[in-house]
This record gives C-alpha cells, structure tokens and sequence, in this order.
C-alpha cells in the first residue's frame, strides 16, 4: 500500500503543475482582456446616452435668467405661468395679443416661457391700471363671411360691409364720451342663459342654443382676435370696444369675422357651435380693462 502511493506521487505532482499553468495562463489572459477590449468600450456612445447625461451635467449649472427677468413684479408687467398662452394673457389685461407680441420682441408668439416677464401696457404708458387699452381710431373695413374652416360660406349668409370709416367713426366716438351705463349693449344669441356668471368659476354667460345658431356682436367695436389660440374656449371672437371694454365669444363652430375688422352691434359674426366644449353652447365674457364683469349687469333685461 505504500508502495503505491509513491508511484502515484509523480503522476500527481505532474498533474498538479499542469493544473498550475492553466491556472497561470487564464490569470495572464483574464489580466489582458481589459486592454485588448479597450478601443470598443472608447466607441462614441448613442445619442440617448448622451441625452440621458445631459440633465445631470446641466443641473449642476445656473439657470439662465428668463426673458424680462428684471421686470418682474414692476407694474405693467405679467409674469407667465403655467399653461398660460399669449391670448390668453392679453384677453386678461385687455391687450390685442400682436401689440404684447411687439412690445416684447416676441418673434413667435406661440412660444412664451414660465417665468418670462412680459410688457402687458404700451412702452411710455402709465402703467395704472396694467389693463388699460388705448383706442385705436377706426377705418373703413369690408366684412367678409369666412368660416373658420375656410369653407364657403352658408348660403342665406351674404357678405356684409361695414359702415363707411366717416358714420363708424363717429358713432365710436359718440359711444367713447358716454358713460359705462349708457353703452348700447345688445345680447349676442337669442337662446336662454344656461350659467350665469361666476367671478371664481364661470367668468362669462353660457347661452343655449343648436349648432349654427346666429351670433351676434354685443356693441360696436374692431375685432382684436379671431381663431383657436386659447384653451378652454374653443373657436373664439374677441371684440375690443370704446373705454377700454372686450368682449368675447366662445366654442364656436365657425367665425364669420377676421382680425382688425370693424364690426357693429347686431352684426353676426360667429356660428354657435360646441369647439372645446361638452355641449353647444356661447360662452360670452365682458371685460373693463381685463377685468371679468358679470354681463347681466349691462346687457338689456329681455
């Protein structure tokens, strides 16, 4: 028995050191690996990667001031919020939107950013009330029937021409040295009041009534917006009138106006329509220098 176990000692220690230099050999070539492998792990990585690492990079750096920074909290001046649009804002402070776009170098009005401070009253102008509004004179306008989806128009409805620059003129300029209870109002649809007004939650009235249902301009004015730029109010007219008065007409389903038009009170100007709404309806909102007033308040008793 001992005997054997010495002959097997040279076999054993044979095998025992070619096991030693495999060993040896994979530590040599696991040790290499790195180095041989290393060009393909330096290969330019993927565009998402670089867009993942970017956020991280960038968040250890100062963030840029926003447009207008300066000006924020100075009266006359808005700063944008969150979901806020350009139409919106000047619907707020009684603007025409391209007038806010000028005064702030706004190259596309589309793209306004949180934070941004903008002008929202004319450079030079006193910025007490921020809401106030200018009038501008009035020149002589055709009115065209132009649906909103450029379709022609309905039959029955024939293009309209507004009022010769010389008698609009002077009928603005009468209604301008009236007071606020003595501006001619009219309603704007013949249907019944579905929401009254709601200085938290409804700022306008909510007319019934069936799609393609007439609407009318409450007063004399010039259209200061025609299109579908604001959430929440579907196909909209805004109407800017004299003594610093808007008003606006919502969820239409076709807009007979364009911007810059001379209109006047009774002309149709809209089809009733449910745009942005769970049902037909006009939403219609008056505003004294941006300022949401409950419409019942000037409109005549029916």
């Amino acid at each position: 028995m001992h005997l054997k176990t010495k002959r097997l000692n040279p076999a054993l220690s044979a095998l025992l050191a070619s096991g030693i230099a495999l060993l040896a050999g994979c530590s040599t070539t696991a040790h290499r690996a790195p180095v041989e492998d290393r060009p393909v792990s330096q290969a330019t990585p993927a565009p998402s990667a670089v867009t993942a690492s970017a956020p991280s990079h960038a968040a250890s750096a100062p963030e840029a001031p926003k447009p207008g920074a300066e000006n924020a909290g100075k009266p006359g001046y808005y700063t944008v919020k969150p979901g806020d649009a350009l139409i919106r804002i000047a619907l707020d402070t009684g603007q025409n939107w391209r007038d806010l776009a000028r005064w702030n170098g706004l190259e596309n009005p589309n793209r306004i950013e949180v934070g941004q401070v903008l002008r929202v009253v004319p450079p030079g102008a006193d910025p007490v009330p921020p809401g106030a509004a200018s009038t501008r004179p009035i020149a002589s306008a055709r009115v065209e029937t132009r649906p909103l989806d450029g379709k022609p128009a309905p039959a029955g409805a024939a293009p309209q021409t507004a009022e010769p620059a010389a008698s609009a003129a002077s009928a603005l300029a009468g209604a301008a040295a009236a007071t606020e209870d003595e501006l001619s109002w009219g309603w704007p649809a013949a249907g019944s009041v579905i929401s009254q007004f709601d200085d938290l939650r409804n700022k306008g009235l909510d007319i019934g009534g069936k799609a393609g249902d007439p609407v009318y301009a409450a007063a004399d004015g010039r259209v200061m917006y025609a299109g579908s730029g604001a959430r929440g109010y579907g196909n909209m007219i805004i109407i800017k009138h004299v003594n610093n008065y808007l008003s606006a007409y919502g969820h239409n389903q076709a807009l007979l106006v364009k911007e810059d038009q001379v209109v006047r009170k009774g002309q149709r100007i809209a089809e009733m329509g449910n745009s942005d709404s769970d049902q037909v309806k006009l939403h219609f909102e008056l505003r004294k220098q941006g300022k949401p007033i409950d419409p019942a308040k000037l409109l005549p008793a029916r």
